[in-house]
Parts: C-alpha cells; structure tokens; sequence
C-alpha cells in the first residue's frame, strides 16, 4: 500500500493525524489511531512505532509553544517530575527495540478498565478549581514518574492516560494544569527518543511527516480549547472517559480476533 497511496489516503492521514493531535494534547491515548493508520498503510509494526515519533513531537511542540506563550509553563517548579520521566525514557525506547510490545496489551486494557472506573466513581477529584488545588509530593512519584516515561519511550500509546491519572489522583494536580506538564514532557523526551529511532532507521519520512501536519493543528487546537475556555476541564474529563473506553474495545477486540482466527 505504500507504493500506491491515493489523495483520498492523504487526506484520511491529516484527518487523523488532526484528530490524534487534539485528543492528545486534551487527554490521551491519540497514538492509538496514528499507530493504527501507519500499520494499516504498510508499515511493520517496530517502523510504525519509530515513525509515529514523528507526529508525536511536532504536536507536542506547538501545544508547549502554545502553552509558554500564555505563560502556562514552569519548568523550575515541575523539575521533580521532568526529570524521571525523561530518564524512564532512554530506557524504555531502547528496550521497545529488544522485545514486542504486544504481549503488554493485556495489561495496557486491564489498567485502563481500572482507570475508567475510578474517573467514572469519582468525577469530583477530576473536576476541580486549579485555585484551590494544593499540590502533593512524595518520594514514592519518583519510581512512578520513571515508569512512566519508560512506557512513553517504549510505545507511547496510552501514556497520557496513565501521565494524567498519577497527576491528578496522585500529586492533586488539576486536569489543565496535567495536560500543560503532560506536553512539555513528551516534547522533551520524544526529541530523544526519535533521534534514536532515526540513528537504528525505523522512520518513514513520507507517513510520518502526513501525520505530523495533522498533529500539529490538533495539538494548536486542543492547547488553545485547553487554555481559554472556561469549562475546559469538564470537556476533558468527558472526552477522557470516552478514549478510554475506545482504548479498551482496541485492545481487547484485537486480542478476541486473534483468539478465534
């Protein structure tokens, strides 16, 4: 299929490169159709995970500019939490190069059913004033934040998910606030992880860069919707629940299709 891409699959590239980009920059878990898309115009999978990389730091990056401009970003303060996950990172995607993420899946789709539980139980903890947040920290986030960036360096999909969860049901961070941190992060460390992916040659230029152009208007959309409209943080947790629930019928679809063929 890479040889014979039509005009209608270019489209159907920035249309969800576009759509990844805002669910990404609101919530999470966007790499679950970039991801798809490049596996389903040929690449192999190890490529596709290399070259989503691609999409992956342009959308971040105009969300964080987006972010800084309004004054949104304090790399000082969240130093604490910076740090680890980018370290997680230069782990994770050299071990994503030694062994398949597919026997991961499993896992992935039982701690995402966990997690809609808790954000559908608990909407309240999800939903708050920024004003009136009062930060936690604890030694214990560390290791937790490491883990995190380990499995963004590994595959990426569903990371945010996971990032915003320990942000806010851990450290009592607000949604908007996350989101910002969430960004600037997988920025920094995906600047790593694609210079890797690069130097082993698992990119396409050609699909990576369709997405990207997608990614970047969804990731400039979703950074301004996050930052300016007052409300943001009720749309987020709505739109959080439905990624999940979309995640889990991935994941264990796939596995079901597997099952019976």
């Amino acid at each position: 299929m890479l040889d014979d891409l039509t005009w209608p699959m270019y489209a159907l590239g920035i249309a969800g490169g576009f759509l990844a980009g805002v669910i990404n920059t609101l919530a999470g878990n966007g790499s679950a159709i970039t991801l798809s898309l490049l596996i389903f115009f040929g690449l192999p999978a190890d490529v596709a995970n290399g070259t989503n990389r691609i999409g992956v730091l342009a959308q971040t990056g105009m969300a964080s500019a987006v972010f800084y401009k309004k004054g949104q970003i304090d790399f000082k303060q969240n130093q604490w939490i910076i740090w680890p996950c980018f370290l997680g990172a230069i782990l994770g995607v050299w071990v994503a190069n030694q062994i398949s993420p597919g026997d991961l899946e499993w896992i992935i789709g039982a701690l995402m059913i966990l997690l809609l539980v808790v954000i559908v139980i608990n909407p309240k903890k999800w939903i708050v004033n920024p004003e009136k947040v009062v930060v936690k920290k604890s030694k214990w986030f560390i290791p937790g934040f490491f883990l995190l960036g380990f499995y963004g360096g590994f595959i990426q999909m569903g990371m945010g998910i996971f990032f915003l969860a320990l942000m806010v049901l851990g450290a009592n961070y607000d949604l908007i606030r996350s989101n910002i941190l969430k960004s600037l992060i997988v920025f920094l460390y995906t600047i790593f992880v694609l210079g890797y992916f690069i130097c082993i040659g698992k990119i396409n230029w050609l699909l990576g860069g369709l997405l990207a152009i997608g990614q970047v208007m969804g990731g400039w959309v979703g950074a301004r919707f996050a930052v300016e409209y007052p409300r943001a943080e009720v749309w987020i947790h709505r739109l959080l629940i439905l990624v999940i629930i979309a995640a889990v019928i991935r994941l264990f679809g796939i596995h079901q299709f597997i099952l019976l063929n």
